[in-house]
């Protein structure tokens, strides 16, 4: 089946973005993705939930055979259409809003996702702020620090609480991007956290291996979740995804796969890795 490419119609929105609003809207794959118990009974954290990567992964994993904790900021309609996907698929969902700048949040999160599942198989650290800024000197101190809390100290917080609490064979799962490779100086913050964060993969990798639990990170190319009408220029929305080998953004839905692959035991032997999910651009 094909999958829209630009030239998309006008579509501003304010921060952080909804996909009812979104034209076309987003592919999670809720008429297409078909588990086939590769995480049955698992238990997963997954940090913006919400929507976009979030909601996909959290769709693929219900109906792969998981529970889902769905960590979101205050996008509280997305997240229950998000919860009711992963119920219909059978499985146990729970909400989760705040702030995951806040490091007592960060720990409160995996303390409900104990609670309610008794321990913590799999993390996924998939929120993220991002801005586009065309000068150096437009971006406050306040904008970095939201981005760098947002982005790479919420990983921090959250995979130290969790650590305790997974058993071997546990995976991390980060969401870097291809601007981990590739910046785009429009997204200075943005694109120095994931540098940051495929940094901290690699080492995180490294220093839990001898307890079996496995880091690897995700980088996708353009993908076409709220983020995009709701954080860069209209021209960028207009022709999102144009830049890539495939001529057109991916879908939540085609990024998910790489998360269940990496979260599934048949990935026993892949950590500190980083997959690829770009249309066809290679990363450096």
């Amino acid at each position: 089946m094909s999958k829209p490419k630009p030239p998309f119609p006008d579509q501003k929105q304010p921060m952080p973005g909804s996909e009812a609003a979104m034209d076309p809207k987003p592919d999670y794959g809720e008429d297409s993705y078909k588990g086939s118990g590769k995480l049955k009974d698992k238990k997963a954290v997954i940090t913006g939930g919400d929507s976009g990567i979030g909601r996909a992964v959290a769709l693929a994993f219900a109906r792969e055979g998981a529970d889902v904790l769905i960590s979101y900021y205050n996008e509280h309609e997305d997240a229950e259409k998000t919860k009711q996907v992963v119920e219909d698929a059978g499985r146990k969902a729970i909400l989760m809003p705040g702030d995951i700048k806040d490091s007592k949040h960060c720990r409160a999160i995996i303390e409900r996702a104990v609670k309610e599942f008794g321990r913590v198989d799999i993390l996924v650290n998939n929120a993220a702020h991002q801005a586009s800024f065309q000068d150096v000197e437009e971006i406050s101190d306040e904008e970095w620090d939201v981005t760098f809390r947002t982005n790479i100290y919420a990983m921090f917080y959250l995979v130290k609480a969790a650590v305790p609490h997974m058993q071997q064979g546990s995976s991390i799962i980060n969401t870097a991007s291809i601007n981990a490779d590739t910046p785009s100086p429009q997204l200075l913050a943005y694109a120095t956290t994931k540098g940051a964060i495929q940094n901290f993969t690699g080492g995180l990798a490294q220093l839990l291996a001898d307890r079996g639990i496995r880091v690897n990170c995700v980088a996708p190319g353009p993908i076409w979740t709220p983020l995009i009408p709701s954080t860069m220029p209209q021209e960028k929305v207009k022709n999102f995804g144009k830049q890539v080998p495939m001529q057109r953004p991916g879908q939540p839905k085609e990024v998910a796969v790489a998360y269940v692959l990496l979260a599934s035991s048949e990935a026993s032997y892949i950590s500190g890795a980083t997959i690829a999910v770009t249309g066809g651009k290679p990363l450096i």
